[in-house]
């Protein structure tokens, strides 16, 4: 139902419109803008809304962090990976829009449906063989792979890295859904690809892999019935509710993490103050008074902080302390 003015505004309306103040042709423009009528691809349908695309931005850009650690720890040097753009087209436009030779894992993620796949592009892929193959000649230009296979060695090569990338999905997507991903076969020929319908949405996240300067990219494809069990999870409200109970297994593992932490500890049997003429006349046998009683408590640090007052001993044949009193960082 329209908004109905009242006389009053009917009559401030038409005050600004002989005045100048607004711009009867600017309205007409706007109301026909509004009311204009959208094309709508129904090959490329748009099945996820912008609430659901904003939660694979964060998922996405975490897995982004994580391969781009991985490959930098594995080559040696830095390796920068970041996430390009998420878009919904179907299966047919991914393959079209990928090279004819490239690689291609295919891997699934139970408990959810479909087949995803991630494809490196032939110039990353060689840059990485020829990293971790120890070459002094990396190739740091852009040419274009001419090239239709690779060799079984360059074969296992990939296929540990492409493990990486899919071990990075799995993790990345652990505070939605836990996944069992596993990787299933590899092709470097996008047209033999047979697991989808030409017309099947799928979500195609892009990322930008930059090594020595050279600019390449990787793609993930996810089918949209990946998606369709876990919507409800998808939602920012169900991430960011307030409400929202602690998971204490995460704490417990926090807390058995930090218990295995070593720290050093320290005891500061006293101090003293001399002048340089006397510190450089010192001979063996010299006695050098200490600031304090031999009765007083000793300080123990834990990481150059105070935390105890203790007592020296012996446990055996190995010298001891006994922890008198917490003292929480105070020292007077």
């Amino acid at each position: 139902m329209k908004q109905v003015l009242s006389q009053q505004e009917i009559d401030s309306l038409l005050k600004a419109v002989e005045s100048g103040e607004i711009d009867a042709k600017g309205l007409e423009e706007q109301e026909k803008e509004q009311n204009k009528v959208k094309n709508y691809d129904f090959k490329r349908p748009a099945r996820l809304s912008k609430e659901y695309i904003s939660t694979l931005n964060m998922v996405f850009e975490e897995f982004a962090k994580i391969v781009g650690n991985k490959l930098s720890t594995q080559v040696r040097t830095n390796v920068e990976l970041q996430l390009a753009s998420i878009e919904q087209v179907s299966f047919d436009e991914f393959v079209h829009s990928v090279p004819r030779f490239t690689l291609m894992g295919m891997f699934h993620s139970r408990p959810l449906e479909g087949t995803q796949i991630v494809e490196l592009s032939p110039q990353l892929c060689l840059q990485l063989i020829d990293l971790l193959c120890g070459s002094a000649e990396v190739r740091t230009t852009g040419e274009e792979v001419v090239k239709e296979n690779f060799t079984d060695i360059e074969k296992a090569i990939l296929d540990d890295i492409l493990v990486d990338f899919i071990r990075a999905f799995e993790l990345a997507w652990r505070d939605v859904v836990e996944l069992d991903v596993q990787l299933e076969t590899t092709e470097t020929n996008p047209q033999l690809l047979q697991n989808m319908s030409p017309n099947e949405p799928v979500v195609l996240v892009t990322f930008t892999v930059e090594l020595f300067g050279v600019r390449t990219f990787a793609n993930i494809c996810v089918p949209y019935i990946f998606f369709e069990t876990i919507l409800d999870k998808l939602s920012l409200k169900n991430w960011f509710h307030t409400e929202k109970g602690t998971d204490h297994s995460d704490s417990k593992r926090i807390e058995a993490s930090l218990n295995s932490a070593k720290v050093n500890l320290e005891v500061l049997l006293g101090e003293a103050t001399m002048t340089l003429e006397n510190f450089l006349q010192l001979e063996l046998g010299d006695i050098i008074p200490l600031e304090g009683k031999t009765s007083d408590p000793l300080i123990m640090s834990v990481e150059q902080r105070p935390h105890y007052l203790v007592k020296p001993g012996l446990k055996g044949k190995k010298r001891a302390i006994e922890v008198l009193q917490y003292i929480e960082g105070e020292t007077d």
